[in-house]
């Protein structure tokens, strides 16, 4: 179904009386731009009960009187976009409020929306949705997928500017204003060079501090200390297990009497003796034999019988080894607990056990060989670090001689374009100074604004007039227009203390914007809404005591007539001038470019 069926299947569904309180409206055949709002839908946010908004591409204007809601329509949309909410925007008497959003250019971000882990509409469509309840607590969705504000954040610095009373302001951090220079000089593959070679310094400074601690150690261990411990471990010549058998040998040394004693007896009774185990077996096996030839079924029993008479054998002489190892004389005791002195110390100081302390030999003779080669290798890797910052070092000096004459071209087009929106007499500077080679140079960009003559420029983060910020940022969109990737641009109070010719001129420009962007304006301005692709008033009623916003899309007639009031009446003079600004709007915009898709 087209879009046109829709919106009329739309507008049908909705009803007489609710088509009377909260007025939907919808664009006959919108053309999307990339990354544009198309649509917006606002239910219980401060006084507005609900409100379906659908805006075009180009420039959007919105007006009406002070008071009347405007903000809220504005704040709705940055609450899709990550600005935080309380309850106190919550309509008085609701559970909590929703604000959903419908924008395209979902197919530029795909990748960073599967980064996010939310999927990609077929289409590139954008859906956000924020729920606020009235106990404060919030959900927000993208594309159907729970989503952080942090992400809503992050996604909401790459699809807006917004300039005026409010802080999502991209162009005030010093990062942005070094961006914008090198936006306006085409310094974008210098840029990227310069990240290159600062990554590729990183990477070498790395690799040089991993080797001197991997040849240090986690114990930070010399050379000198690790041939001392490799020495001493292999003159140690440990065994597997040789703790256990020391100590067990130890400990059975302080019964060696007793030991000798039991060996002699059991040498008795298996073969020492006049009757002894073994005689009987000897005598057991010579009639076995007899009997193996009488009957060859005994050759079994002979045989066990063998098999028991060398058992008995080994089991005497094992006894007797036994006894001679732990009877031992002085020298010889005294030299089992020197070695098992040794040992004990060497388990204690390399793993707790022999088999650690064997393989950490074999770890610390891979150190030696590897240290062996350090200083070859070592002062490899400060070659290389060397040279990467060598090279990031003319990289930036590159990129910082470009900024340097880029500088001068880029402040005296915005102060043109400033003298235009009413500082006649105003300047804007792009100071560069230097700083440490880093990922985005070497150059720190700040930009300066004198509004008056005989002030000293300041940067423009500290101007404190709300008017006068709105109308830089829109000389420094003016000259970005074509270079600026944020694709949507909304200005609030960007008419503040201007009128006549500057207004005229404010107007021009945000036409010119709305041909390559998505521009949204707050404006009291009479010429700057007729020069508007789109525009929509907000008026507030009361109703039972209760306020409602209400929002209306305006044609013909009715934007005369708002254009009327916004000069000053509704007599005849006014709607004629009202008319002459249309007219003039209307030729202008047919004289200029289509707006880009």
């Amino acid at each position: 179904m087209g879009e046109g069926c829709e919106s009329g299947k739309r507008k049908a569904e909705s009803g007489s009386r609710k088509a009377e309180k909260f007025p939907i409206y919808y664009l006959p055949t919108p053309i999307y731009l990339s990354g544009m709002l198309r649509r917006l839908r606002i239910k219980n946010l401060a006084v507005v009960e609900e409100v379906e908004w659908e805006l075009g591409q180009g420039f959007n204007v919105l007006t009406g009187e002070t008071g009347a809601g405007k903000s809220i329509l504005i704040d709705a949309f940055l609450l899709l976009l990550g600005e935080r909410a309380d309850k106190s925007l919550v309509r008085t008497g609701a559970e909590g409020c929703v604000v959903e959003g419908e924008l395209g250019g979902a197919k530029e971000f795909q990748s960073w929306l599967e980064e996010k882990g939310v999927e990609a509409d077929a289409d590139g469509t954008l859906v956000i949705k924020r729920q606020i309840s009235s106990t404060g607590t919030g959900r927000q969705f993208l594309n159907g997928s729970a989503v952080t504000l942090g992400i809503l954040k992050e996604l909401g610095d790459r699809l807006v500017d917004l300039h005026g009373p409010h802080d999502h302001q991209t162009l005030l951090s010093p990062s942005a204003q070094r961006s914008a220079l090198d936006g306006f000089g085409g310094f974008q593959k210098e840029a990227e060079t310069v990240r290159a070679a600062w990554r590729k310094k990183k990477e070498a400074e790395t690799k040089l501090g991993e080797f001197r601690q991997r040849m240090a150690g986690a114990d930070g261990a010399t050379q000198e200390l690790i041939d001392h411990q490799v020495r001493e471990l292999e003159q140690a010549q440990l065994q597997p297990g040789e703790d256990v058998a020391l100590e067990r040998d130890h400990a059975a040394a302080g019964h060696g009497k007793r030991i000798i004693e039991l060996a002699a007896e059991v040498n008795s009774l298996l073969e020492g003796g006049e009757e002894n185990a073994l005689g009987f077996l000897g005598k057991t096996q010579k009639a076995l034999t007899e009997w193996e030839r009488l009957d060859g079924a005994a050759g079994e029993m002979r045989s066990k019988n063998e098999e028991v008479v060398e058992a008995l054998r080994d089991l005497s002489r094992e006894a007797e080894r036994r006894a001679e190892q732990v009877g031992l004389d002085a020298e010889r005791l005294a030299e089992m607990e020197r070695r098992l002195d040794l040992v004990l110390g060497l388990k204690k100081k390399y793993g707790g056990s022999v088999e650690a302390a064997l393989q950490r030999l074999q770890d610390l003779k891979k150190r030696q060989a590897e240290l062996a080669d350090a200083a070859g290798t070592e002062a490899n890797l400060i070659r290389e670090v060397e040279a990467s910052g060598k090279a990031l070092t003319q990289t930036c000096g590159k990129l910082s001689e470009g900024r340097k004459k880029a500088a001068p071209r880029f402040a005296k087009e915005v102060t043109e374009q400033l003298r235009g929106l009413g500082f006649a007499q105003s300047r804007l500077e792009a100071e560069i100074r230097p700083q440490e080679p880093g990922p985005d140079g070497a150059d720190t960009v700040e930009l300066l604004f004198a509004p008056n003559p005989g002030e000293s420029p300041r940067p423009l983060r500290l101007i404190a007039s709300s008017g006068e910020m709105a109308r830089v940022m829109l000389a420094l969109k003016t000259v970005l227009a074509e270079r600026d990737e944020v694709p949507i641009l909304i200005f609030d109070e960007v008419d503040a203390n201007v009128g006549g010719e500057t207004a005229v001129a404010v107007a021009e420009r945000l036409r010119g914007l709305g041909r390559s962007h998505q521009v949204l304006c707050l404006t009291h301005l009479p010429a700057v809404a007729a020069a508007a692709d789109g525009h929509f008033a907000v008026a507030k009623r009361v109703e039972k005591g209760r306020t409602f916003a209400e929002l209306h899309r305006l044609e013909g007639e009715e934007r005369e007539k708002e254009l009327s009031r916004m000069l000053g009446g509704d007599g005849k003079a006014a709607r004629m001038l009202a008319k002459e600004l249309l007219e003039n709007g209307n030729r202008k915009a047919e004289s200029g470019k289509s707006p880009k898709r």
